[in-house]
């Protein structure tokens, strides 16, 4: 992976790439020739502020471009781009660390690095915090999308000039929280890697993605009758757009490891049946919870014992879980079946330790276990 300097010569180049690809997460996602030209024209990609280049891979392809601009500043901003068919190759966080290598090699010795994304855009997420950067800010409602007539809640990442020299990552410290020895800060648990799709048998077990809301609200609202006594969110019915919301919001959660809601499909058919997820995560220990519901068309099967199984080797071999968890109302049979068929242990029962789903009675929770 390289950047090599974008020139004049290029232009028809750079004009056929940013109109033969889809830019979904920017003002214009797909912007017509005479904007880039007009663009170019007023120095907009090359002048004493800005900088673009093209990200070729090790075959020399152009797989994408990227413009750094305010480099009079101390702090540049950049803007980077994947053609739409190279996107999933891994390309982003390489080309990431080479800005932030040219931009900290510059003789006028920058302090920081950022960029600023869509709370959505969830590859952009990753890139950043694969490249290192940190989640610096969540700014809310201030991302327009011209294109939906509609506002986004904004993420600022950056990397900090000292970070990317001695090649560590500095987490933010929040709510003015003081850190008696910087030494002994943690890394931020969002810079844990681990996959975030795997199977079992007969099941993808992969993270939520907004794209599945229609799927996953047909699922509730044809599964409420049976959820209903357990589930809060299936007191009433859902309307599409409070799906599509708790799906954004689970989808940013899973990026910043605060809980890991997890979809899961039938591998033959490509159906949606139900959900899962790692839970009251406490990453110090480390130790879980799985919570779990199916949808009714799909109970009887085996399903969920299956995809319980599979998450709990999963805790295990890549969190390197010291316990996990399942904890269920005491007169859930079905999800009592589960945790005992696949011989966690009952270690207790909670008296008085939580509200039914319809927030009436008070009731007992059951706690299973395995540890390791």
């Amino acid at each position: 992976m390289r950047l090599t300097e974008w020139t004049m010569e290029e232009q028809e180049q750079l004009i056929h790439f940013m109109t033969t690809s889809t830019w979904p997460f920017h003002g214009n996602s797909n912007p017509a020739r005479e904007i880039i030209e007009k663009t170019i024209e007023e120095g907009g990609y090359e002048s004493d502020e800005v900088k673009t280049f093209w990200v070729e891979n090790d075959e020399h392809q152009k797989v994408g471009i990227v413009k750094v601009f305010d480099l009079q500043d101390e702090i540049p901003v950049f803007d980077l781009r994947i053609a739409e068919s190279q996107r999933g190759n891994g390309y982003g966080p390489s080309a990431l660390k080479k800005v932030a290598e040219y931009v900290f090699n510059l003789p006028e010795k920058k302090i920081r690095v950022e960029g600023h994304t869509r709370q959505d855009n969830f590859a952009m997420r990753k890139t950043f915090e694969r490249a290192g950067f940190v989640k610096e800010g969540h700014l809310r409602k201030a991302w327009f999308s011209p294109k939906e007539s509609s506002y986004y809640d904004a993420i600022t990442y950056g990397i900090t000039r000292e970070d990317f020299l001695e090649g560590t990552t500095t987490p933010v410290l929040w709510d003015d929280q003081q850190a008696t020895d910087q030494a002994e800060t943690k890394v931020h648990t969002a810079m844990r890697t681990f996959p975030d799709s795997f199977e079992s048998a007969r099941l993808v077990i992969r993270a939520p993605q907004v794209e599945d809301a229609p799927l996953v609200w047909e699922s509730i609202n044809i599964s409420q009758k049976a959820l209903k006594p357990w589930m809060p969110f299936a007191q009433k019915s859902q309307k599409i757009e409070d799906t599509t919301e708790n799906i954004r919001q689970a989808t940013a959660d899973f990026i910043t490891r605060k809980d890991l809601r997890l979809h899961l499909f039938l591998k033959e058919t490509g159906e949606f049946i139900g959900s899962s997820g790692f839970h009251r995560i406490n990453w110090d220990i480390p130790k879980v919870e799985i919570g779990y519901w199916l949808d009714s068309r799909f109970e009887g099967k085996g399903y969920m014992t299956e995809a319980a199984e599979r998450l709990t080797e999963f805790a295990f071999e890549e969190f390197g879980a010291r316990r996990v968890e399942i904890r269920c109302d005491i007169d859930n049979v079905r999800s009592r079946a589960v945790a005992e068929r696949l011989k966690f242990t009952l270690e207790g029962i909670l008296k008085h330790d939580s509200l039914s789903a319809d927030g009436q009675y008070v009731r007992d929770t059951c706690i299973y276990a395995k540890i390791k």
